[in-house]
Protein backbone atom coordinates (compact mmCIF):
# COMPACT_ATOMS: atom_id res chain seq x y z
CA UNK A 1 0.00 0.00 0.00
CA UNK A 2 1.01 3.62 -0.51
CA UNK A 3 0.26 5.50 2.71
CA UNK A 4 0.30 9.22 3.49
CA UNK A 5 0.49 10.15 7.18
CA UNK A 6 -0.74 13.70 7.84
CA UNK A 7 0.71 14.88 11.16
CA UNK A 8 1.59 18.48 10.43
CA UNK A 9 1.26 19.65 14.04
CA UNK A 10 3.93 17.17 15.20
CA UNK A 11 7.70 17.73 15.33
CA UNK A 12 9.68 14.60 14.49
CA UNK A 13 11.91 13.55 16.08
CA UNK A 14 10.76 14.96 19.40
CA UNK A 15 10.12 14.10 23.04
CA UNK A 16 6.32 14.27 23.15
CA UNK A 17 4.13 11.18 22.99
CA UNK A 18 2.64 12.37 19.71
CA UNK A 19 6.03 12.75 18.07
CA UNK A 20 7.21 9.33 19.26
CA UNK A 21 3.96 7.76 18.10
CA UNK A 22 4.12 9.26 14.60
CA UNK A 23 7.73 8.17 14.07
CA UNK A 24 7.05 4.63 15.34
CA UNK A 25 3.94 4.11 13.22
CA UNK A 26 5.51 5.55 10.07
CA UNK A 27 8.62 3.41 10.36
CA UNK A 28 6.62 0.37 11.50
CA UNK A 29 4.33 0.48 8.46
CA UNK A 30 7.32 1.03 6.18
CA UNK A 31 9.09 -1.97 7.75
CA UNK A 32 6.12 -4.10 6.65
CA UNK A 33 6.91 -3.17 3.04
CA UNK A 34 4.45 -0.30 2.55
CA UNK A 35 5.43 2.97 0.89
CA UNK A 36 4.98 5.58 3.61
CA UNK A 37 5.12 9.37 3.24
CA UNK A 38 4.77 11.63 6.27
CA UNK A 39 3.84 15.31 6.50
CA UNK A 40 5.31 16.72 9.71
CA UNK A 41 7.70 19.31 11.10
CA UNK A 42 11.40 18.37 11.26
CA UNK A 43 13.23 18.42 14.58
CA UNK A 44 16.39 20.52 15.08
CA UNK A 45 18.57 17.84 13.49
CA UNK A 46 16.21 17.12 10.62
CA UNK A 47 13.89 14.19 10.07
CA UNK A 48 14.86 10.67 11.17
CA UNK A 49 16.55 8.46 8.64
CA UNK A 50 14.75 5.26 7.92
CA UNK A 51 12.39 3.56 5.51
CA UNK A 52 9.64 6.23 5.60
CA UNK A 53 9.85 9.36 3.42
CA UNK A 54 9.46 12.59 5.41
CA UNK A 55 8.15 15.88 4.00
CA UNK A 56 8.20 19.20 5.85
CA UNK A 57 4.83 20.85 6.42
CA UNK A 58 3.63 22.86 9.42
CA UNK A 59 0.43 24.70 10.34
CA UNK A 60 0.50 28.44 9.61
CA UNK A 61 2.48 30.32 12.27
CA UNK A 62 3.11 26.96 13.95
CA UNK A 63 -0.42 27.08 15.44
CA UNK A 64 -2.30 23.79 15.32
CA UNK A 65 -5.57 25.77 15.51
CA UNK A 66 -4.77 26.89 11.95
CA UNK A 67 -4.18 23.39 10.55
CA UNK A 68 -7.22 23.56 8.28
CA UNK A 69 -5.58 26.40 6.33
CA UNK A 70 -3.13 23.82 4.95
CA UNK A 71 -5.97 21.89 3.29
CA UNK A 72 -4.93 23.03 -0.19
CA UNK A 73 -1.31 22.00 0.33
CA UNK A 74 -2.34 18.62 1.75
CA UNK A 75 -4.76 18.06 -1.14
CA UNK A 76 -1.94 18.80 -3.59
CA UNK A 77 0.24 16.15 -1.93
CA UNK A 78 -2.61 13.65 -2.15
CA UNK A 79 -3.07 14.44 -5.83
CA UNK A 80 0.65 14.06 -6.50
CA UNK A 81 1.35 10.95 -4.39
CA UNK A 82 -1.96 9.14 -5.08
CA UNK A 83 -1.96 7.24 -1.78
CA UNK A 84 -4.16 4.26 -1.13
CA UNK A 85 -4.58 5.38 2.48
CA UNK A 86 -4.37 8.77 4.22
CA UNK A 87 -3.93 8.75 8.02
CA UNK A 88 -4.68 11.95 9.92
CA UNK A 89 -4.17 12.65 13.63
CA UNK A 90 -7.47 13.97 14.93
CA UNK A 91 -7.80 17.54 16.12
CA UNK A 92 -10.99 19.59 16.48
CA UNK A 93 -9.71 22.19 13.99
CA UNK A 94 -8.24 19.64 11.59
CA UNK A 95 -9.75 17.42 8.94
CA UNK A 96 -7.43 18.45 6.12
CA UNK A 97 -6.14 14.92 5.46
CA UNK A 98 -9.51 13.19 5.81
CA UNK A 99 -11.23 15.61 3.42
CA UNK A 100 -8.42 15.26 0.87
CA UNK A 101 -8.63 11.46 1.08
CA UNK A 102 -12.39 11.47 0.63
CA UNK A 103 -12.14 13.89 -2.30
CA UNK A 104 -9.45 11.91 -4.14
CA UNK A 105 -10.64 8.38 -3.51
CA UNK A 106 -8.17 7.22 -0.86
CA UNK A 107 -9.11 5.31 2.26
CA UNK A 108 -9.37 7.86 5.09
CA UNK A 109 -8.02 6.75 8.48
CA UNK A 110 -8.64 9.00 11.49
CA UNK A 111 -6.31 8.47 14.44
CA UNK A 112 -8.14 9.61 17.59
CA UNK A 113 -6.06 10.22 20.72
CA UNK A 114 -8.36 12.78 22.40
CA UNK A 115 -12.14 12.91 22.85
CA UNK A 116 -14.29 13.60 19.82
CA UNK A 117 -17.37 13.55 22.08
CA UNK A 118 -17.79 16.15 24.81
CA UNK A 119 -17.49 15.25 28.47
CA UNK A 120 -19.97 16.54 31.05
CA UNK A 121 -19.24 20.18 31.82
CA UNK A 122 -16.93 20.67 28.83
CA UNK A 123 -16.19 24.42 28.32
CA UNK A 124 -15.80 23.69 24.60
CA UNK A 125 -19.32 22.26 24.51
CA UNK A 126 -20.72 25.34 26.29
CA UNK A 127 -19.03 27.62 23.77
CA UNK A 128 -20.27 25.48 20.90
CA UNK A 129 -23.87 25.67 22.17
CA UNK A 130 -23.53 29.43 22.53
CA UNK A 131 -22.81 29.56 18.80
CA UNK A 132 -26.31 28.04 18.31
CA UNK A 133 -25.47 25.64 15.46
CA UNK A 134 -22.73 23.82 17.40
CA UNK A 135 -20.25 24.17 14.52
CA UNK A 136 -17.37 22.40 16.27
CA UNK A 137 -19.39 19.31 17.10
CA UNK A 138 -20.93 19.21 13.64
CA UNK A 139 -17.51 19.53 11.98
CA UNK A 140 -15.78 16.80 13.98
CA UNK A 141 -18.73 14.45 13.46
CA UNK A 142 -18.56 15.21 9.73
CA UNK A 143 -14.87 14.27 9.73
CA UNK A 144 -15.71 11.02 11.54
CA UNK A 145 -18.37 10.22 8.94
CA UNK A 146 -15.82 10.69 6.15
CA UNK A 147 -13.35 8.31 7.80
CA UNK A 148 -13.26 4.73 6.54
CA UNK A 149 -11.27 3.68 9.62
CA UNK A 150 -11.33 5.29 13.08
CA UNK A 151 -8.33 4.26 15.20
CA UNK A 152 -8.49 4.84 18.94
CA UNK A 153 -7.42 3.28 22.25
CA UNK A 154 -10.92 3.84 23.69
CA UNK A 155 -14.29 3.59 21.99
CA UNK A 156 -15.73 5.84 24.71
CA UNK A 157 -14.20 8.96 23.13
CA UNK A 158 -15.67 8.58 19.63
CA UNK A 159 -19.34 8.79 18.53
CA UNK A 160 -21.26 5.61 19.31
CA UNK A 161 -22.80 5.56 15.83
CA UNK A 162 -19.49 4.55 14.22
CA UNK A 163 -20.06 1.05 12.88
CA UNK A 164 -17.88 -1.74 14.31
CA UNK A 165 -16.22 -2.60 11.01
CA UNK A 166 -14.89 0.97 10.80
CA UNK A 167 -13.58 1.10 14.36
CA UNK A 168 -10.14 -0.20 15.33
CA UNK A 169 -9.69 -0.11 19.11
CA UNK A 170 -5.98 -0.60 19.70
CA UNK A 171 -3.30 0.26 22.25
CA UNK A 172 -0.21 2.20 21.46
CA UNK A 173 3.10 0.44 22.05
CA UNK A 174 6.85 0.47 22.64
CA UNK A 175 9.90 -0.29 20.54
CA UNK A 176 10.68 -3.61 22.19
CA UNK A 177 13.99 -3.87 20.33
CA UNK A 178 15.37 -0.64 21.77
CA UNK A 179 13.55 -0.72 25.11
CA UNK A 180 14.79 -3.87 26.81
CA UNK A 181 16.55 -5.00 29.97
CA UNK A 182 20.22 -4.12 29.76
CA UNK A 183 19.74 -1.62 26.90
CA UNK A 184 23.18 -0.17 26.10
CA UNK A 185 24.23 3.39 26.76
CA UNK A 186 25.18 5.57 29.71
CA UNK A 187 22.58 6.16 32.40
CA UNK A 188 22.05 9.89 33.10
CA UNK A 189 21.97 9.29 36.84
CA UNK A 190 24.15 7.65 39.47
CA UNK A 191 22.87 5.05 41.90
CA UNK A 192 24.32 3.94 45.20
CA UNK A 193 24.96 0.24 45.89
CA UNK A 194 21.86 -1.37 47.33
CA UNK A 195 19.46 1.28 45.99
CA UNK A 196 16.15 0.30 44.45
CA UNK A 197 15.41 2.98 41.85
CA UNK A 198 11.85 3.94 40.93
CA UNK A 199 11.54 6.10 37.82
CA UNK A 200 8.87 8.44 36.50
CA UNK A 201 9.14 9.65 32.90
CA UNK A 202 6.58 12.14 31.64
CA UNK A 203 5.40 15.62 30.85
CA UNK A 204 4.82 16.79 34.46
CA UNK A 205 1.24 17.88 34.07
CA UNK A 206 -1.16 17.87 37.01
CA UNK A 207 -2.87 14.63 35.97
CA UNK A 208 0.46 12.79 35.66
CA UNK A 209 0.68 12.87 39.46
CA UNK A 210 4.47 13.13 39.82
CA UNK A 211 4.11 15.16 43.02
CA UNK A 212 2.23 12.21 44.58
CA UNK A 213 5.28 10.07 43.91
CA UNK A 214 7.53 12.43 45.87
CA UNK A 215 5.08 12.34 48.78
CA UNK A 216 5.03 8.53 48.60
CA UNK A 217 8.83 8.35 48.70
CA UNK A 218 8.83 10.44 51.85
CA UNK A 219 6.38 8.01 53.48
CA UNK A 220 8.49 4.99 52.49
CA UNK A 221 11.60 6.60 53.98
CA UNK A 222 9.72 7.43 57.16
CA UNK A 223 8.78 3.76 57.42
CA UNK A 224 12.45 2.76 57.13
CA UNK A 225 12.61 1.98 53.40
CA UNK A 226 15.72 4.04 52.76
CA UNK A 227 16.81 1.77 49.89
CA UNK A 228 14.16 3.36 47.69
CA UNK A 229 15.44 6.14 45.43
CA UNK A 230 13.52 8.17 42.87
CA UNK A 231 14.49 9.42 39.40
CA UNK A 232 12.24 11.94 37.64
CA UNK A 233 12.73 12.42 33.89
CA UNK A 234 10.91 15.06 31.86
CA UNK A 235 9.68 18.61 32.05
CA UNK A 236 6.40 20.45 32.31
CA UNK A 237 4.28 22.88 34.33
CA UNK A 238 4.23 20.74 37.50
CA UNK A 239 8.01 20.39 37.72
CA UNK A 240 8.44 23.43 40.03
CA UNK A 241 5.93 21.90 42.48
CA UNK A 242 7.78 18.59 42.33
CA UNK A 243 11.09 20.33 43.01
CA UNK A 244 9.55 22.13 45.98
CA UNK A 245 8.16 18.91 47.46
CA UNK A 246 11.46 17.10 46.92
CA UNK A 247 13.57 19.77 48.62
CA UNK A 248 15.58 18.19 51.42
CA UNK A 249 14.38 14.65 50.61
CA UNK A 250 17.24 12.19 50.16
CA UNK A 251 17.38 9.89 47.17
CA UNK A 252 15.67 12.12 44.60
CA UNK A 253 17.29 12.83 41.21
CA UNK A 254 15.55 15.27 38.85
CA UNK A 255 16.90 14.90 35.31
CA UNK A 256 14.70 17.34 33.43
CA UNK A 257 13.98 16.66 29.77
CA UNK A 258 16.17 14.07 28.11
CA UNK A 259 16.19 12.93 24.45
CA UNK A 260 13.97 9.97 23.70
CA UNK A 261 16.91 8.10 22.24
CA UNK A 262 18.47 8.16 25.74
CA UNK A 263 15.37 6.67 27.39
CA UNK A 264 16.10 2.95 26.77
CA UNK A 265 19.37 3.14 28.74
CA UNK A 266 17.72 5.36 31.36
CA UNK A 267 14.90 2.91 32.02
CA UNK A 268 17.24 -0.08 31.91
CA UNK A 269 19.22 1.50 34.76
CA UNK A 270 16.09 1.67 36.97
CA UNK A 271 14.17 -1.03 38.85
CA UNK A 272 10.51 0.11 38.99
CA UNK A 273 8.42 2.17 36.56
CA UNK A 274 5.78 4.41 38.12
CA UNK A 275 2.76 5.96 36.38
CA UNK A 276 0.91 7.74 39.24
CA UNK A 277 -1.92 9.18 37.13
CA UNK A 278 -4.36 11.45 38.93
CA UNK A 279 -7.54 11.13 36.86
CA UNK A 280 -9.45 13.60 39.06
CA UNK A 281 -7.10 16.37 37.90
CA UNK A 282 -8.21 16.12 34.24
CA UNK A 283 -11.99 16.44 33.66
CA UNK A 284 -12.05 14.84 30.17
CA UNK A 285 -11.00 11.57 31.81
CA UNK A 286 -14.54 11.37 33.17
CA UNK A 287 -15.38 9.81 29.78
CA UNK A 288 -12.76 7.10 30.22
CA UNK A 289 -9.04 6.82 30.86
CA UNK A 290 -8.62 7.14 27.12
CA UNK A 291 -4.84 7.45 27.02
CA UNK A 292 -2.74 4.55 25.86
CA UNK A 293 0.30 5.55 27.95
CA UNK A 294 3.61 5.12 26.16
CA UNK A 295 5.48 5.26 29.47
CA UNK A 296 3.73 2.12 30.70
CA UNK A 297 4.63 0.14 27.58
CA UNK A 298 8.22 1.38 27.64
CA UNK A 299 8.54 0.48 31.33
CA UNK A 300 7.25 -3.02 30.59
CA UNK A 301 9.49 -3.47 27.55
CA UNK A 302 12.45 -2.49 29.75
CA UNK A 303 11.60 -5.26 32.21
CA UNK A 304 10.34 -2.94 34.94
CA UNK A 305 7.35 -3.82 37.09
CA UNK A 306 4.75 -1.07 36.74
CA UNK A 307 3.13 0.73 39.66
CA UNK A 308 -0.07 2.56 38.69
CA UNK A 309 -3.53 3.40 40.07
CA UNK A 310 -6.22 0.73 39.95
CA UNK A 311 -8.59 1.96 37.28
CA UNK A 312 -10.24 -0.29 34.67
CA UNK A 313 -8.19 0.75 31.64
CA UNK A 314 -4.84 0.41 33.42
CA UNK A 315 -5.94 -2.87 34.98
CA UNK A 316 -6.38 -4.13 31.43
CA UNK A 317 -2.83 -3.14 30.51
CA UNK A 318 -1.02 -4.31 33.64
CA UNK A 319 -2.26 -7.35 35.55
CA UNK A 320 -2.02 -6.63 39.26
CA UNK A 321 0.43 -9.00 40.93
CA UNK A 322 1.72 -10.33 37.62
CA UNK A 323 3.31 -7.47 35.63
CA UNK A 324 3.12 -4.82 38.32
CA UNK A 325 1.16 -3.52 41.26
CA UNK A 326 -2.02 -1.46 41.13
CA UNK A 327 -2.92 0.69 44.11
CA UNK A 328 -6.22 2.24 45.14
CA UNK A 329 -6.11 6.02 44.71
CA UNK A 330 -6.05 8.60 46.10
CA UNK A 331 -2.28 8.65 46.51
CA UNK A 332 0.19 8.75 48.19
CA UNK A 333 -0.30 6.26 51.10
CA UNK A 334 -1.45 3.40 48.86
CA UNK A 335 1.26 4.28 46.33
CA UNK A 336 3.84 4.21 49.13
CA UNK A 337 2.67 0.75 50.20
CA UNK A 338 3.02 -0.58 46.65
CA UNK A 339 6.53 0.83 46.31
CA UNK A 340 7.56 -0.51 49.70
CA UNK A 341 6.47 -4.02 48.74
CA UNK A 342 8.74 -3.87 45.69
CA UNK A 343 11.82 -3.51 47.87
CA UNK A 344 11.60 -7.31 47.85
CA UNK A 345 14.19 -8.17 45.18
CA UNK A 346 12.67 -11.51 44.19
CA UNK A 347 9.15 -10.19 43.77
CA UNK A 348 10.37 -7.20 41.80
CA UNK A 349 12.39 -9.39 39.42
CA UNK A 350 9.49 -11.78 38.80
CA UNK A 351 7.07 -8.97 37.98
CA UNK A 352 9.64 -7.35 35.69
CA UNK A 353 10.16 -10.56 33.71
CA UNK A 354 6.41 -10.96 33.23
CA UNK A 355 6.10 -7.31 32.15
CA UNK A 356 8.78 -7.79 29.50
CA UNK A 357 7.11 -10.96 28.21
CA UNK A 358 3.75 -9.23 27.86
CA UNK A 359 5.29 -6.21 26.13
CA UNK A 360 6.92 -8.48 23.55
CA UNK A 361 3.69 -10.39 23.05
CA UNK A 362 1.15 -7.54 22.94
CA UNK A 363 2.70 -4.07 23.08
CA UNK A 364 5.30 -3.85 20.31
CA UNK A 365 5.04 -1.29 17.54
CA UNK A 366 5.49 -4.15 15.07
CA UNK A 367 2.31 -5.81 16.37
CA UNK A 368 0.50 -2.46 16.41
CA UNK A 369 1.41 -1.68 12.79
CA UNK A 370 0.45 -5.17 11.62
CA UNK A 371 -3.05 -4.60 13.02
CA UNK A 372 -3.18 -1.13 11.40
CA UNK A 373 -2.23 -2.53 8.01
CA UNK A 374 -4.89 -5.22 8.35
CA UNK A 375 -7.56 -2.59 9.06
CA UNK A 376 -6.48 -0.58 6.01
CA UNK A 377 -6.58 -3.66 3.79
CA UNK A 378 -10.09 -4.49 4.99
CA UNK A 379 -11.19 -0.91 4.25
CA UNK A 380 -9.71 -1.15 0.76
CA UNK A 381 -11.56 -4.43 0.25
CA UNK A 382 -14.84 -2.84 1.36
CA UNK A 383 -14.18 -0.02 -1.08
CA UNK A 384 -13.51 -2.49 -3.89
CA UNK A 385 -16.79 -4.25 -3.16
CA UNK A 386 -18.75 -1.02 -3.27
CA UNK A 387 -19.29 -0.46 0.45
CA UNK A 388 -19.72 3.16 1.39
CA UNK A 389 -18.90 5.09 4.54
CA UNK A 390 -22.10 5.44 6.63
Amino acid sequence: MRILYCAIDQTVPGTTGGSIHVAAVAEGLAALGHEVHVLAQPGPGGFPRGRAAWHAMAPPLGRRELRWLRRGAVAEVVRARRPDVVIERYYNFGGEGIVAAATHGAVAALEVNAPVVDYAGSPKARLDRALLLEPMRRWREHVCRLADVVITPSAAIVPDWIRPERLLTIEWAADTTRFRPGAPGPAPFARKPGDVVAIFAGAFRAWHGAHHLVDALRLVHQAGGHRLALVLAGDGPELPLVREKAAGLAGVTILGAIPHEAMPATLAAADIGVAPFDVAAHPPLALDFYWSPLKVFEYMASGLPVVAPRIPRLAGLVEDGREGLLYDPPAPPALAAALESLLDDGRRAALGRAARERAEREYSWAAHCTRLAGAFERALARRAHGATVP
